[in-house]
């Protein structure tokens, strides 16, 4: 299995899904703003020095909703320095935009939840995560309920998304309908994974695991590499999963997903081989990503 070493960026939009992907799926503030977006747009432009999302200002909306806390985007403490912090909810996780220092010109910002070991994938783009909000909400099929989230996204979300469109393309599960018609999530394709496992399908579940790691759907993450490792490890191909886990850890750490040791426990790193990697990190590494940062923070 050959795993990418490199931050790749961009790629398709359209990503055709295995067939395995496709099958039934069990669905698995510091300060606040009463009106962030001018904050948030001005500090993208003239800090982060690119073009704020189009849509950022409905997403605001939408989770500020359901019932986040708007966050001033200079709000950094206990971030990383490329996170862009928009929301925090009531159990302390902070929604972000990701602003890769080396992206070409063109490439969205991600939208990220920021943990505590770095920060997870929520979705390629602001677009992406409206829809999927949407799709989830209506999911849900709680009536009237649904119907200020719908105000919130305002005309992007009727170009996204109708009403009652998870209802009428008849697929029973969530994450399938997620899969087919929202995009790839990170999320959604463990949940797969580990249904696969329940049902006894390693292959379904070798092949799904595969799938995530292609470089085009997720690049500069590691954790599709993580989740990979952890994958073969379940079925006993313990040199492939050590090549997955070092794969990963040529990656920023803090898109693993988890600690670093978990994966060099898998990688069968030795202490020596972490210290040096934890040098190059500290000594080469840091002063060539503080030499992107500085452009711009």
């Amino acid at each position: 299995m050959k795993v990418g070493s490199e931050l790749v960026y961009g790629g398709p939009r359209a990503t055709a899904l295995p067939s395995v992907l496709l099958r039934h799926s069990r669905a698995g503030p510091r300060c606040s703003y009463s009106s962030a977006t001018p904050d948030h747009v001005s500090f993208i432009k003239e800090v982060a020095a690119t073009q704020p999302p189009q849509h950022l200002s409905q997403l605001l909306t939408m989770l500020k909703t359901k019932g986040e806390s708007i966050i001033s985007p200079g709000a950094k403490e206990g971030l990383i320095p490329l996170a862009i912090p928009l929301a925090k909810n009531s159990s302390g996780a902070v929604t972000a935009l990701l602003r890769w220092p080396t992206a070409p010109s063109g490439m969205d910002m991600p939208v990220v939840e920021v943990r505590k070991h770095g920060v997870w994938l929520l979705a390629k783009n602001v677009d992406q995560l409206i829809h999927r909000i949407l799709v989830e909400e209506d999911a849900k099929n709680s009536g009237e309920s649904n119907d200020e989230l719908f105000r919130a996204s305002a005309d992007v979300g009727e170009k996204l998304y109708k009403k009652g469109d998870f209802a009428k393309s008849q697929i029973s599960k969530l994450d399938i309908y997620l899969l087919r018609k929202v995009g790839l999530f990170p999320d959604v394709l463990e949940r797969k994974v580990k249904w696969h496992f329940e049902e006894g399908d390693h292959v379904s579940a070798l092949v799904t695991g595969e799938f995530y790691t292609k470089k085009e759907h997720f690049p500069g993450f590691a954790r599709p590499y993580v989740f990979n490792a952890e994958v073969l490890l379940k079925v006993g191909r313990t040199v492939e999963a050590k090549d997955a886990a070092r794969g990963a850890l040529k990656s920023p750490w803090w898109t693993l997903g988890c600690s670093y040791q978990e994966v060099a426990d898998i990688a069968q790193w030795e202490d020596e081989q972490i210290e040096y990697i934890k040098e190059k990190v500290t000594d080469e590494g840091r002063l060539h990503w503080m030499k992107q940062l500085f452009c711009w923070i």
